[in-house]
């Protein structure tokens, strides 16, 4: 039983699990401190107001707080957008350098422009002979 979990906690995907769920967390602190540092003064030098969390509405009495719902959608945004352009942008550019062009599996059809396998003899879209 302790041979299992043993082998279950050393196996690799735990371990890379755990490194992202703690860069993750590290990676969540800078981007905070990015938006309540930076990006906030500088909306609220447009706009005015330094945090949006003030931005309230009352209905029946009750206070509505969506400054606080502007707040996490421009922290969302922002964690989006650097993750987007600073690592799966990256990442994907290097796996297509390692991988090198992939060999064309299909050709179009010279009568309907479809995508067929290069054996095929005959178009499955309309039929037609394919030479």
């Amino acid at each position: 039983m302790l041979k299992g979990f043993r082998d279950f906690v050393l196996r690799g995907n735990v371990i890379d699990l755990a490194v992202a769920v703690i860069i993750g967390a590290a990676f969540s602190a800078i981007t905070k401190s990015l938006v309540d540092d930076i990006i906030t003064p500088l909306i609220a030098a447009v706009a005015g107001k330094p945090d949006f969390s003030a931005l309230v509405f009352h209905l029946n009495g009750t206070p509505i707080k969506y400054g606080n719902f502007v707040n996490a959608i421009i922290y969302f945004l922002i964690i989006a957008f650097v993750i987007y352009f600073f690592l799966v942008l990256p990442v994907q550019k290097l796996l297509a350098r390692i991988k090198g062009p992939e060999a064309a599996s299909t050709k179009p059809c010279p009568e309907c422009l479809s995508d067929i396998p290069l054996g095929a003899h005959r178009c499955k879209f309309c039929s037609q002979p394919v030479a």
